[in-house]
Parts: C-alpha cells; structure tokens; sequence
C-alpha cells in the first residue's frame, strides 16, 4: 500500500488536489443548479401571469374551467420537466464530485465501493 514517506507526502497531495477538484464540481452544480431554478422561476410566473389574465377576460363557468384545466395541465408538466432536470444535475454534480476522490482511493490502493 504506502511504502514510504513520499508516496505518504504524495498521496497527501493527491488528497488536496482531489478535495479542490471536487469542491469545484460541486460549485459549477449548485451554479448551474441556481440557474435552472431561477429560469424556472421566470418562466413560471409568466405562466400564472397569463393564466390570471386569460381568466380574468373569460364570460363563462364553462371558459373558466377550461382555462383553469390547461393552466393546471402546463404547470404539472412544466414541474415535471423541471424536477427531472434537476434530479439530472444533482446527479452529474454528485458524480463529478466524487470522481476526483474515486481516482485517489485507487492510487492508495483501496477498492472503490460496489
């Protein structure tokens, strides 16, 4: 495993260089996280803003209805949509954060997990 004080010295330095790797990971998906949250965000108020405005001008029960059924169906998928997006970043944040510290684990000769 550790023969000596330099690959001790050595594997250290990985361990550092892995540790910023995957905090670098990790802020580029909360940054893209941010950004997805907040696209979601505008468009979802533009969404209720047409809806309340569309409702607003209808005459019937009937026309109330629908309009309130189609803004309900969009905003179910649009959330959806967006929930798995999110799931995906996670995801890909998640793994590009530990694939710094996976490849350390192999050079000091630990297996990684199954």
């Amino acid at each position: 495993m550790v023969k000596n004080f330099e690959d001790i010295q050595k594997l250290n330095q990985d361990g550092m260089d892995a540790a910023l790797k995957s905090f670098g990971a990790l802020s580029r998906g909360w940054q893209a996280l941010a950004a997805e949250i907040s696209d979601y965000s505008k468009k979802s108020f533009e969404q209720n803003s047409a809806a309340a405005e569309k409702l607003l001008g209808v005459k019937s029960l009937d026309k109330a209805l629908e309009v309130q059924s189609d803004y309900v169906r969009t905003a179910y998928d649009s959330y959806l949509s967006q929930a798995s997006r999110v799931s995906e970043i996670w995801t890909a944040t998640a793994n590009d954060a530990y694939r710094p510290f996976e490849r350390v684990a192999g050079k000091a000769g630990f297996a990684p997990a199954k």
